[in-house]
């Protein structure tokens, strides 16, 4: 009796030891499965870049010499799709502009060097920059707003990557932040507004002898960041012989354009 009590606790032992032991089957499993993951990704891309934003599923199934049902097997779907090649994208991206931030000897150089990296991405893959950014991927089995969400974590995680070196670059640490001084905040995330809405502008402008090149695109991006617009008045003429019409009746402190003074206490 003693000798099948000892048995039976030796055996529990043995058998606690071997499922606690590490699973050498399960990580070879796990690392294939993601190297799998990486292939059909990269696979994905290469379609996507051949046959625009807009392929099917099965289009880039058959494009990897795979199924469909492999791509929703690792992927869930379309959205999911979408999302990790946005990663992916976003990886290589966030390498270029830090990289650019890194080597810039300038604020302004840097923040060029940036806005010049992210265009050389849009324009370098444009399908593939469309299809991490459309809005309302089709084939989708979760909710309405997958690539919504798709775009709206594509567009946080390239202000992220933006915004570090932009505060050491163009924001004193010192410098105030508070309601009337919002820069710190809310400035990287309307330079990647403005980044993006012109950058795609002028991607979808078709080529010409008009249309700006990168680097000159780049540099009309960081002067309109740093300058503002103001340096064009010198180019737009005043047209002195037929001033604007103003009513009699207007009050004359409604032509006042000088800025309201603040409300002191």
């Amino acid at each position: 009796m003693k000798l099948a009590s000892a048995l039976k606790s030796a055996s529990a032992k043995a058998s606690d030891a071997v499922s606690s032991a590490p699973d050498g089957r399960f990580s070879r499993w796990e690392e294939h499965r993601a190297q799998r993951r990486r292939e059909l990704i990269k696979a994905a891309r290469r379609a996507i870049d051949a046959l625009g934003p807009g392929a099917s599923m099965e289009d880039i199934a058959a494009a990897a010499d795979t199924s469909k049902s492999v791509y929703y097997r690792y992927f869930g779907d379309k959205t999911g799709l979408q999302r990790a090649v946005a990663e992916v994208v976003i990886s290589q991206m966030q390498q270029k502009v830090l990289e650019a931030a890194r080597a810039a000897t300038t604020p302004r150089e840097g923040l060029c060097s940036m806005v010049l990296a992210y265009l050389q991405m849009a324009r370098t893959s444009p399908n593939v920059y469309a299809f991490v950014t459309r809005v309302g991927i089709a084939e989708s089995t979760t909710n309405d707003d997958g690539g919504q969400d798709t775009l709206a974590h594509f567009l946080a995680a390239v202000t992220e990557m933006v915004s570090r070196p932009m505060r050491a670059y163009l924001l004193s640490p010192d410098r105030p932040s508070g309601p009337d001084d919002a820069a710190p905040e809310y400035w990287p995330a309307a330079a990647i507004g403005m980044v993006r809405a012109a950058g795609e502008h002028w991607l979808s402008t078709a080529d010409g002898p008009d249309k700006p090149t990168e680097g000159q695109m780049a540099r009309h991006i960081t002067g309109w960041l740093f300058d503002g617009v103001s340096s064009y008045e010198a180019f737009v003429p005043l047209d002195t012989a037929n001033p604007p019409v103003v009513p009699a009746s207007t009050p004359a402190s409604s032509l006042d354009t000088r800025p309201p003074a603040k409300d002191t206490p």
